[in-house]
């Protein structure tokens, strides 16, 4: 990793806050609703002839019941394979032939679609969307091949990731209650027993217009953007709100621990699990940059405690964005010869030792700045803007609160990033899973 000098980086945060921020201000992004309950951003950027198109759908596994889990991520899939007036592969074909490409994710919260294409061509990609959002052909056979693709992903996953072998267990473990407790592809049961009638009624209800939030940024004109919404998107019918998710997840009260047993796997994998608040909560931008402190870098304190010091051979911090409380994931892969107790009591002496000791103002300048970096480089593209302006909008209650990010960020002290330490990541609050080829003896 480069090493940056504080001068350095503020004078880089400055020239991003001079050009693309400045740029791109709140007073910018237009927005307006449709009356079937559509809200669509608007922004306009001519600075290359290209335009995009994110739709994020307001559904994901935590959506689901048992029973039905992984139809989120199934729809993803669904979504390409044709409707009343874009068969079979017409999509991509249509869109390519256009000049455009697409993508797709779904999360624990949203499935997004992402469209990026020439901004003379708009008009197909309104017409391409609005026609799968309204006419989706749901078939058997087409049902039938997608399950089986899903089904393939679930299993060469699972064999391929040891962070997803991690992963689905100690979720499972860390939550009693919240649908965060299964992964986003699903049960494998539930994936093998969705009915027609099941996709049918989930796309009427998460795919409705009034489930929806979407950016468009580049070279297009607000004026524009409203009549082509209001021929393709605004006749599609809204449908009643999707039930809301009331489930709470009580509060953790002692260590759990989740053991797996992989036999391909060379040294022991741990994954420690925190129970974190949902992102909109105030604590987010600390724990954003404690994740930083953590492993962002050779510098970082469990780089230069456990990788430097050969206890592990990685190790790496995730934070999901998340519409309610989730977890704060930290995982190492062990070095040859270092026993999964070993790894553990490394990671948590790391961590314990914040909660203790606190962190330095040196430290914490250097991630807030490399946090400022990447997030100012995100606003110099379109798609960095599109992806952005939608997340704030969602997570944070709104997009104009990307703009007071910066300050946000700036604001967290040492004391601050001690106090998260303490309160969040603490044994009471901790679920441990370890993956190993062999499970070593009591200590």
């Amino acid at each position: 990793m480069k090493r940056y000098t504080k001068a350095l980086l503020l004078s880089v945060g400055m020239l991003f806050t001079a050009s693309a921020v400045q740029a791109t201000e709140a007073k910018d992004i237009q927005s307006f609703t449709l009356d079937n309950g559509m809200k669509i951003m608007v922004l306009e950027d001519s600075s290359i002839p290209n335009a995009n198109m994110y739709l994020f759908w307001k559904v994901g596994s935590r959506n689901e019941v048992p029973g039905i889990t992984g139809i989120s991520h199934f729809f993803e899939h669904m979504m390409f394979n044709g409707a009343k007036k874009y068969g079979p592969k017409m999509f991509d074909r249509t869109m390519e032939a256009a000049g455009g490409a697409n993508n797709a994710y779904t999360t624990e919260n949203l499935t997004v679609y992402t469209d990026w294409f020439p901004a003379n061509a708009i008009e197909t990609i309104f017409d391409l969307e609005a026609d799968r959002i309204e006419n989706l052909d749901i078939n058997p056979e087409m049902v039938e091949s997608e399950r089986g693709v899903v089904a393939s992903e679930r299993l060469t996953g699972l064999e391929n990731s040891n962070w997803r072998n991690l992963q689905e267990e100690l979720k499972g473990a860390a939550f009693r209650a919240h649908p965060y407790s299964w992964s986003v592809i699903g049960h494998e049961s539930d994936i093998a027993a969705w009915t027609l009638d099941d996709l049918v009624q989930y796309h009427k209800t998460y795919y409705a217009p009034n489930n929806a939030v979407v950016v468009i940024a580049g070279d297009v004109k607000l004026a524009e953007v409203k009549r082509l919404a209001n021929q393709y998107l605004a006749p599609i019918p809204a449908q009643a709100p999707p039930r809301e998710v009331k489930t709470v997840e009580p509060l953790q009260k002692g260590e759990r621990r989740v053991y797996v047993q992989k036999a391909s796997v060379s040294t022991p994998n741990v994954m420690l699990g925190y129970h974190v608040p949902a992102t909109s909560n105030a604590d987010y931008y600390a724990l954003d940059l404690l994740s930083s402190i953590l492993t962002t870098g050779n510098s970082s304190r469990m780089y230069q405690g456990l990788v430097d010091k050969q206890v592990a051979i990685e190790v790496e911090t995730y934070m999901p964005m998340s519409f309610d409380p989730n977890l704060f994931y930290v995982m190492g892969v062990a070095n040859p010869g270092i026993t999964a107790v070993e790894l553990e009591k490394g990671m948590i002496a790391e961590i314990n030792r914040i909660g203790r000791e606190g962190v330095t103002e040196q430290e914490l300048e250097k991630v807030k700045n490399i946090k400022l970096m990447g997030f100012y480089q995100a606003m110099e593209t379109i798609n960095g803007k599109a992806n952005t302006v939608g997340t704030y909008e969602l997570f944070f209650g709104s997009y104009d609160k990307l703009f007071n990010a910066p300050q946000e960020y700036n604001k967290v002290t040492p004391a601050d990033i001690q106090r998260v330490a303490q309160t969040y990541l603490k044994r009471s609050n901790r679920t441990v899973a370890v993956l190993a080829a062999t499970e070593e003896a009591d200590e």
